[in-house]
């Protein structure tokens, strides 16, 4: 009897390794959702003349729900595509007109595509991760306020603008901890390197590096195929 149930509890330990040994293995699907903040760290150029000398601008933050899913190519590399929702980012006054508020909003989309390197065993409670991809901002529904319509164009017409999308690359350092053999929580801080240029009505143009800074905490779940 005794030795039937060392068999047993030999055989569930056995088990149990193989269940976890399935974790983050080649072949497996990985899908976080969770959310995530975007903090830009902004130096801004000045907006083109006539402009008073020293106009510059400042991004506000923002969060939103993040999603992911990412294919494990090996049991140590990965390939993932960041999703979400739209950020809205308030455009704030700096350099010499800092203090005049809000001078519009915009909506930015930044898909990204990482490859990723896992550190430790597929089977390891903690994986940490750092993976290097390309990030497409996509920006939308820029409106501009009063302020920036008297700013620029005093007495006129109310003032527009528009930021061109561009193609930036962004680099990550992530962990996961698993919480069992499906389940798992995934932390994530990404730095994407993104200058963009921002077009007036007025006719006017301003330079701006954004290098947003994004901060992430998921859920996630393992699972083989579709």
């Amino acid at each position: 009897m005794k030795n039937t149930l060392k068999l047993l509890a030999l055989a569930g330990a056995m088990s149990l390794a193989t269940a976890a040994s399935a974790q983050q293995t080649a072949g497996t699907w990985l899908g976080t959702l969770g959310i995530n903040k975007i903090t830009p760290k902004v130096d801004s150029g000045d907006v083109s003349a006539p402009a008073l000398p020293g106009t510059k601008a400042d991004v506000g933050t923002d969060s939103k729900p993040r999603f992911a899913i990412a294919y494990m190519l090996t049991d140590n590399v990965s390939a993932e595509l960041d999703l979400g929702l739209p950020y809205k980012h308030d455009l704030i006054g700096a350099g010499a007109i800092e203090g005049t508020g809000k001078l519009g909003t915009a909506q930015v989309l930044p898909p990204t595509a990482f490859v990723q390197y896992r550190f430790l065993p597929a089977n390891a409670v903690f994986r940490p991760y750092v993976g290097v991809g390309l990030t497409y901002a996509v920006f939308q529904k820029e409106t501009g306020s009063a302020q920036m319509t008297a700013l620029l164009n005093t007495g006129g017409p109310g003032t527009t603008y528009k930021l061109d999308d561009k193609l930036a690359l962004s680099y990550q350092i992530g962990g996961t901890v698993r919480i069992n053999d499906k389940w798992f929580i995934d932390a994530t801080v990404i730095k994407t390197k993104l200058k963009t240029k921002v077009s007036f009505s007025t006719g006017q143009t301003q330079d701006v590096r954004l290098d947003p800074l994004a901060v992430s905490v998921s859920i996630g779940y393992n699972f083989k195929g579709f």
